[in-house]
C-alpha cells in the first residue's frame, strides 16, 4: 500500500534535513582559551560561534554549509555560498490552501454567490478553474450547497450548509458575525435575487478600489447591518449592507463608510423614501438616559446612539436597479423630494452626504465616476464627493 503524502507538507521532514552547521575540517581544532574546561572523553570540541548573532536580516554571503536550493558554494572558500533562490517557508500554507478556507468565509459573509461572483471576489486575475474546483470539493464535503438559478442557463448560487457555518463559526475574521446557513432549497431560491443583487454592489465597489489603489475586500461589505435607534422603543434599523472604504491618496489613508440600500423596484417609492426617514430617525434618535448614563453636555437627551460604532455617521447611499431609466430616474426624485420636505430629515442632510446612482452605472463606469445623485442637490458627481 503506498503511503499518502501530508497535502500540507512538502519536502523532507525535519528530522532529514541536512545540518546547518559545518563539521571542522580534519585534524584541526578550534583554538580554546588557557582556562577553557577539558572536553570529556569520546566528545569533539565544538566549532566556534559565529561573530554576527542577527536574526532578522540576513547577508548576501552566509557562512555554513551548502543547503539546498539555497545557493551554490564558491570555490575559494566552500564554506561560503551565494545566496540563491529560497524555498517556501515550511509550515506556511501556499496561497492556493487558503481559497477554500476563504470562499467558506465569503459565503458566510455574503450568504450566498454565484461561481462567477466568487471568481471576482476572490480571484479575479485567476481561471474560473481556480475557484470551482476547490467549490466543488467543498461541495463534495458537504461544507456547501447551490441552487440553479431560473433563466441564467443553469448558473448556480452557492451557499452554506449547516456544517459550512458551523466551521466559518470558528473563523476568527467572522468573530462577532455568526454565519447563517440557508435551511432548504426553496429559502435559496426565494432569497437569491436580492442577495446576489447586494453582491453585485460590493463588486463594482471592490473591482474600482483595484483600479485606484484603494482597498476594499470582500470583508469590508457587511450585508443586513443592524443599528439600534436607541432609547426605550428597541427599533432596529437593517440597512441592506454597511459598506468599509480606505482611500489611499499619495500616502494618505482616509476610512470612509456607509450605509447602503439597493432597491431592485420591487417596493413601492413610499416605502423606499421610507427608508431614508428611517436612517434619519437613526441618526436623529439618542441612547436612553438613566442613572449609570448621565447625558452629556448640550445633549439633554444623551448622546446619539449610533455614536457608540462611529465617530461620524456613514454616508446614506441607495443603489437603484430593475427597471428601465425613466422609473428609476423618478425614484431618485422622489427620494430628492423627501429629503428637502421631511422636517426629519433636515438634520441628516445637514450632515450626512446622501446620494442615488444606478447599479447599472457602478458597474460600467464605478463608483467613483460622476454618476451619484446628491439627494440634497446639485449635478451628478462620485460618491466621496456628495
Amino acid at each position: 500500500m503506498t503511503a499518502t503524502p501530508h497535502p500540507h507538507r512538502s519536502g523532507p521532514s525535519p528530522a532529514a534535513e541536512p545540518s546547518h552547521t559545518p563539521a571542522p575540517a580534519a585534524g584541526t581544532e578550534p583554538v580554546r582559551g588557557p582556562h577553557a574546561p577539558p572536553v570529556p572523553a569520546g566528545f569533539a570540541p565544538s566549532a566556534p560561534r559565529p561573530a554576527s548573532r542577527r536574526r532578522f536580516a540576513e547577508p548576501a554571503s552566509v557562512t555554513g554549509a551548502s543547503e539546498p536550493g539555497r545557493g551554490t558554494a564558491s570555490a575559494q572558500n566552500p564554506r561560503t555560498f551565494t545566496q540563491g533562490p529560497r524555498p517556501p517557508v515550511r509550515g506556511l500554507p501556499r496561497r492556493s490552501e487558503w481559497l477554500p478556507h476563504q470562499l467558506v468565509a465569503a459565503l458566510a459573509q455574503h450568504r450566498m454567490a454565484t461561481l462567477t461572483q466568487l471568481h471576482a471576489m476572490l480571484r479575479p486575475g485567476a481561471t474560473r478553474r481556480t475557484v470551482s474546483n476547490p467549490l466543488t470539493v467543498l461541495h463534495e464535503r458537504g461544507l456547501v450547497d447551490f441552487v440553479v438559478l431560473p433563466q441564467s442557463h443553469r448558473a448556480r448560487a452557492w451557499f452554506l450548509t449547516a456544517d459550512g457555518a458551523r466551521i466559518a463559526n470558528g473563523f476568527p475574521e467572522l468573530r462577532g458575525r455568526p454565519a447563517r446557513p440557508v435551511a432548504s432549497a426553496d429559502e435559496a431560491s426565494l432569497k437569491s435575487a436580492h442577495t446576489l443583487t447586494v453582491v453585485r454592489a460590493h463588486l463594482a465597489f471592490a473591482a474600482d478600489a483595484r483600479r485606484r489603489g484603494d482597498e476594499h475586500g470582500f470583508l469590508d461589505w457587511i450585508p443586513e447591518a443592524v443599528h439600534a435607534v436607541g432609547g426605550c422603543t428597541g427599533e432596529l434599523v437593517v440597512s441592506d449592507a454597511l459598506l468599509h472604504y480606505t482611500r489611499v491618496t499619495a500616502g494618505t489613508r482616509t476610512p470612509l463608510r456607509a450605509l447602503v440600500e439597493v432597491d431592485r423596484t420591487t417596493m413601492s417609492s413610499q416605502r423606499l423614501t421610507a427608508r431614508l426617514v428611517t436612517h434619519a430617525r437613526l441618526h436623529a434618535a439618542a441612547s436612553a438616559v438613566g442613572r449609570h448614563r448621565p447625558a452629556q453636555p448640550g445633549t439633554p437627551h444623551g448622546r446619539p446612539a449610533w455614536s457608540r460604532g462611529y465617530s461620524l455617521f456613514p454616508a446614506v447611499l441607495f443603489v437603484l436597479t430593475g427597471a428601465g431609466r425613466p422609473e428609476l430616474a423618478h425614484r431618485i426624485e422622489d427620494l430628492q423630494a423627501t429629503a428637502a420636505e421631511h422636517p426629519d430629515i433636515s438634520g441628516l442632510a445637514e450632515e450626512v452626504p446622501l446620494g442615488a446612482a444606478v447599479l447599472e452605472d457602478l458597474e460600467e463606469h464605478g463608483p467613483s465616476a460622476a454618476i451619484w445623485t446628491p439627494l440634497t442637490g446639485g449635478g451628478p458627481r462620485p460618491w466621496t464627493h456628495l
